[in-house]
């Protein structure tokens, strides 16, 4: 990673080792938080602060005189590639004098990874050549975790609670998004707006406990029933709404009939049996110029012509 200021850190690094100002350096370095260590041009490690020590668990007199590529840190990336392979920024600016920035993860000595940003800088002589490298690594466990835990928010924000599936605020998202790659990229979309029939008679003679198990069973069928990279969301109440992509008029059809025809073959168990339910369904491809109102409208009006014709059937348009 380039970096603007204009003061070369080499110079800095360089009295470190110097011997008339080592034992300040080191005791600087010594009371940084952050790992520190140098290695010259072979990539041999020549220095190792306290801050390595703790964050690795490795002591200096096992590391000096190593070769970084040892591979005792095992550095991977976040998708689990060995840097040591292939990658590694400290052996990348050796070759090039370039800063670098990377987020991975070291393994501790104990055998546990720590995620941590690297961030790596030549040393050089005083004619400017690459003699060796600094990397310095800060623990990043408090970003990571706050990560995961806004990530867990924000799937919170957009699950629905009672079937699992995404909700009509993120079903929203997706189809202004879709309606977007329709007008700039020619991408075809559809709809499908799924409404139970006859719902309410489910819970006026089951009730409500039985009612929330049937709509967890539909949400269940039409997850397996939608193709893959397809989502399927609950709307409201008893509605579900499904966003399709890469679809024709006949694509459409199908995903749909197969939806209608899963849900008339599920079950629900109930004292007196299983109880079954349809389902009528409105499918429309999204249009250029539309919106997400005028796009669930249309499925809407599809949907209920489909009742008006004796439920549980398929209308497009």
């Amino acid at each position: 990673m380039a970096d603007s200021n204009p003061v070369k850190p080499s110079r800095v690094f360089m009295n470190a080792v110097d011997k008339s100002g080592g034992a300040f350096y080191a005791k600087l370095l010594d009371s940084l938080y952050d790992g520190v260590y140098f290695v010259d041009e072979d990539r041999r490690i020549t220095y190792w602060n306290s801050g390595a020590e703790f964050l690795t668990g490795y002591r200096a007199e096992e590391m000096l005189g190593r070769f970084c590529y040892d591979n005792l840190l095992m550095h991977v990336t976040e998708e689990g590639c060995a840097l040591c392979m292939e990658g590694c920024p400290l052996h990348k600016t050796l070759a090039d004098g370039e800063r670098r920035e990377a987020n991975v993860f070291l393994r501790h000595k104990r055998g546990h990874r720590i995620p941590v940003c690297v961030r790596v800088s030549p040393i050089e002589n005083e004619q400017g050549k690459v003699i060796g490298a600094v990397e310095v690594f800060s623990d990043i466990s408090a970003i990571k975790k706050l990560e995961r835990k806004t990530g867990e928010l924000e799937n919170l924000a957009y699950c629905d609670a009672l079937t699992g599936l995404v909700n009509r605020r993120y079903l929203e998202r997706k189809v202004i998004q879709a309606i977007e790659e329709v007008e700039e990229f020619d991408r075809a979309y559809g709809i499908v707006l799924v409404d139970v029939d006859e719902f309410k008679n489910v819970n006026d003679k089951y009730g409500h406990a039985i009612g929330d198990r049937t709509l967890k069973a539909i949400s269940d069928t039409l997850a397996h029933a939608i193709r893959p990279g397809d989502i399927a969301g609950r709307w409201a109440g008893d509605e579900f709404l499904l966003v399709t992509r890469d679809v024709t008029t006949e694509s459409l059809r199908r995903v749909a009939d197969r939806c209608q025809a899963q849900i008339e073959k599920s079950a629900v168990e109930v004292p007196d049996g299983g109880l079954h339910v349809t389902a009528s369904l409105g499918a429309t491809l999204l249009g250029k110029g539309d919106t997400c109102e005028q796009a669930v409208s249309r499925a809407d009006k599809l949907m209920y012509s489909s009742k008006g014709d004796g439920r549980n059937q398929v209308h497009l348009g």
